[in-house]
């Protein structure tokens, strides 16, 4: 009993300091992270935690300095924290419900009328503000669990038995050939097929495909996306399996991305050439949950010259110091645009370094294109990627066409090169996929399922038909040249809503009828 009133007492002392702003100004901050769970890399979230809290204690100190009083600055310095952070959010509200209101002047004086208030009311002389210590460092410690239990999940190492929990159909007796193929598998993000770019853009992407054919590809011209969504489409093609087969989670009821994510990094086709002794190589996306970081060989490009991340922009602009970028201090947008172009050029310039390394490799090599932001013309000059949005951030259907077509013909240079690159400085004649995971935005939902689907499989391009989906490209490349015995399942496209993703609907392929 005398041990629980010590530790009461202590708790009463350390709950009466006015520690509360210091937490305050981390909320934010981790509350954003929680809020895009999967969508950034946590690690992103360590420098404006550093800086958040900084700033908060220095608000904090200084107005210490001018009351001399700690708990009225603590309680002054947490209004201010709050107005600060809560800009940004009430500005984007306004902004989707008033798009075309003229009103970014008009929230700034209400904003600085508040500041104002606060200072007025909180420096009266009868109010000291001790009493509320002890209620507002529950509050703060409260968000911060709140904040910290949404990011367990993402702080838990991710299952590298994703496979045990699914049906993914793994083979252990799979043969490694004498002098064994590398492997390369490229999703060019959004690329749509050729009968779909011209007629839904007016873009004639034949020359591209008759050089693909020139060196040996197999384009397969009625293939069609199993699924419409990158992550759905990409569970299913790295494991080989119709999501529906692979596990009962992905059900209509459900809606939980974990095991779909997990069953992404930890796929069937990663686990097959692991097991052959294939050492794996993948690259840095704009995506936390598309980056399999495990890899044995994880590609990510320089820092970015700014130092400002993607992350930071977004919760730049979530505080009242979102007008550093309306006053042309800060440029989020630009530098979206540079992290963009850094993330490719990572990808075409580490091609020969792959295409040399001793030992066999797979490759998964996720390009984040044509799929937006479009930072590059046709020549690969570098454009803003505003310059393809509206004031609300939205693709309108022009823009994005042209933002599309460019960012297209610039990738067919570069995969060009890269090909002939990989060709030229392989020993044994590799495996090169290329596809798409699934069509272009702002398409019908049947036309979002065509996508590009090239192939380049020495010696069993008789093995290819027009209408082949992805789900059975790694089934032939395992039967063809490592001794594998899968089944070649029926192609067939599944539609999903958001935010139902496993109430699947059949798309019928019209091709070649």
């Amino acid at each position: 009993m005398g041990r629980f009133k010590v530790v009461q007492s202590k708790l009463s002392r350390w709950f009466s300091i006015p520690w509360y702003p210091i937490a305050i100004s981390a909320y934010p901050v981790l509350a954003l992270l929680a809020a895009n769970a999967g969508q950034v890399d946590l690690k992103a979230g360590v420098r404006p935690l550093l800086v958040s809290v900084a700033f908060g204690g220095l608000l904090f100190f200084v107005l210490w300095l001018f009351f001399r009083r700690a708990h009225k600055a603590a309680f002054l310095a947490t209004l201010w924290l709050t107005l600060f952070f809560s800009f940004g959010h009430a500005y984007i509200a306004i902004d989707e419900k008033y798009p075309d209101a003229n009103y970014t002047l008009w929230l700034a004086v209400a904003w600085i009328v508040l500041f104002v208030l606060t200072l007025v009311w909180v420096t009266r002389p009868r109010f000291t503000f001790t009493a509320a210590a002890l209620t507002l460092n529950v509050v703060a410690l409260a968000l911060l669990i709140m904040a910290g239990w949404q990011l367990i999940p993402e702080v838990q190492p991710r299952s590298a038995h994703a496979l045990a929990l699914t049906k993914a159909p793994i083979e252990t007796d799979l043969v490694r050939p004498e002098n064994p193929p590398d492997v390369y598998f490229f999703l060019l993000d959004s690329y749509g097929r050729a009968d779909l770019l011209k007629k839904a853009y007016g873009f004639d992407n034949s020359e591209f495909l008759r050089e693909l054919e020139k060196r040996g590809f197999f384009v397969a011209e009625c293939s069609q996306s199993n699924y419409v969504r990158t992550e759905l489409s990409l569970a299913s093609s790295l494991n080989m399996q119709y999501l529906q087969e692979l596990s009962d989670k992905f059900a209509p009821e459900n809606t939980g991305r974990r095991l779909l994510w997990d069953s992404l990094h930890h796929n069937a086709v990663r686990y097959n050439f692991e097991n052959m002794g294939y050492e794996t190589i993948t690259v840095e996306t704009e995506f936390a949950w598309l980056n399999i970081s495990d890899a044995d060989h994880f590609l990510t490009p320089p820092p970015i010259s700014s130092g400002l991340t993607d992350f930071e922009a977004l919760f730049l602009r979530t505080t009242l110091a979102r007008y550093a970028q309306e006053w042309g201090w800060v440029d989020p947008d630009y530098i979206l645009g540079v992290t963009a172009r850094d993330r490719f050029n990572n990808v075409f310039n580490n091609i020969d370094d792959i295409a040399n390394m001793p030992q066999p490799t797979f490759s998964y090599i996720h390009l984040i294109s044509p799929h937006p932001p479009f930072v590059f013309d046709a020549h690969g000059n570098p454009t803003d990627p505003a310059d393809f949005w509206n004031e609300q951030r939205l693709y309108p259907a022009n823009l994005y066409q042209k933002g599309y077509v460019n960012q297209a013909q610039f990738l067919n240079k570069k995969m060009l090169q890269a090909i002939d690159t990989i060709l030229a400085e392989s020993d044994a004649p590799p495996i090169i996929i290329i596809q798409g995971d699934h069509g272009p935005w702002l398409q019908p939902k049947d036309k979002r399922m065509w996508i590009l689907a090239a192939l380049y499989f020495p010696d069993h391009k008789d093995e290819l038909y027009p209408e082949i989906t992805p789900v059975n490209f790694f089934r032939l490349v395992f039967n063809n040249y490592f001794g594998g015995k899968y089944d070649i399942l029926k192609d067939v496209s599944y539609f999903s809503p958001v935010p139902k993703l496993y109430n699947f609907s059949e798309v019928p392929n019209p091709c070649g009828q």
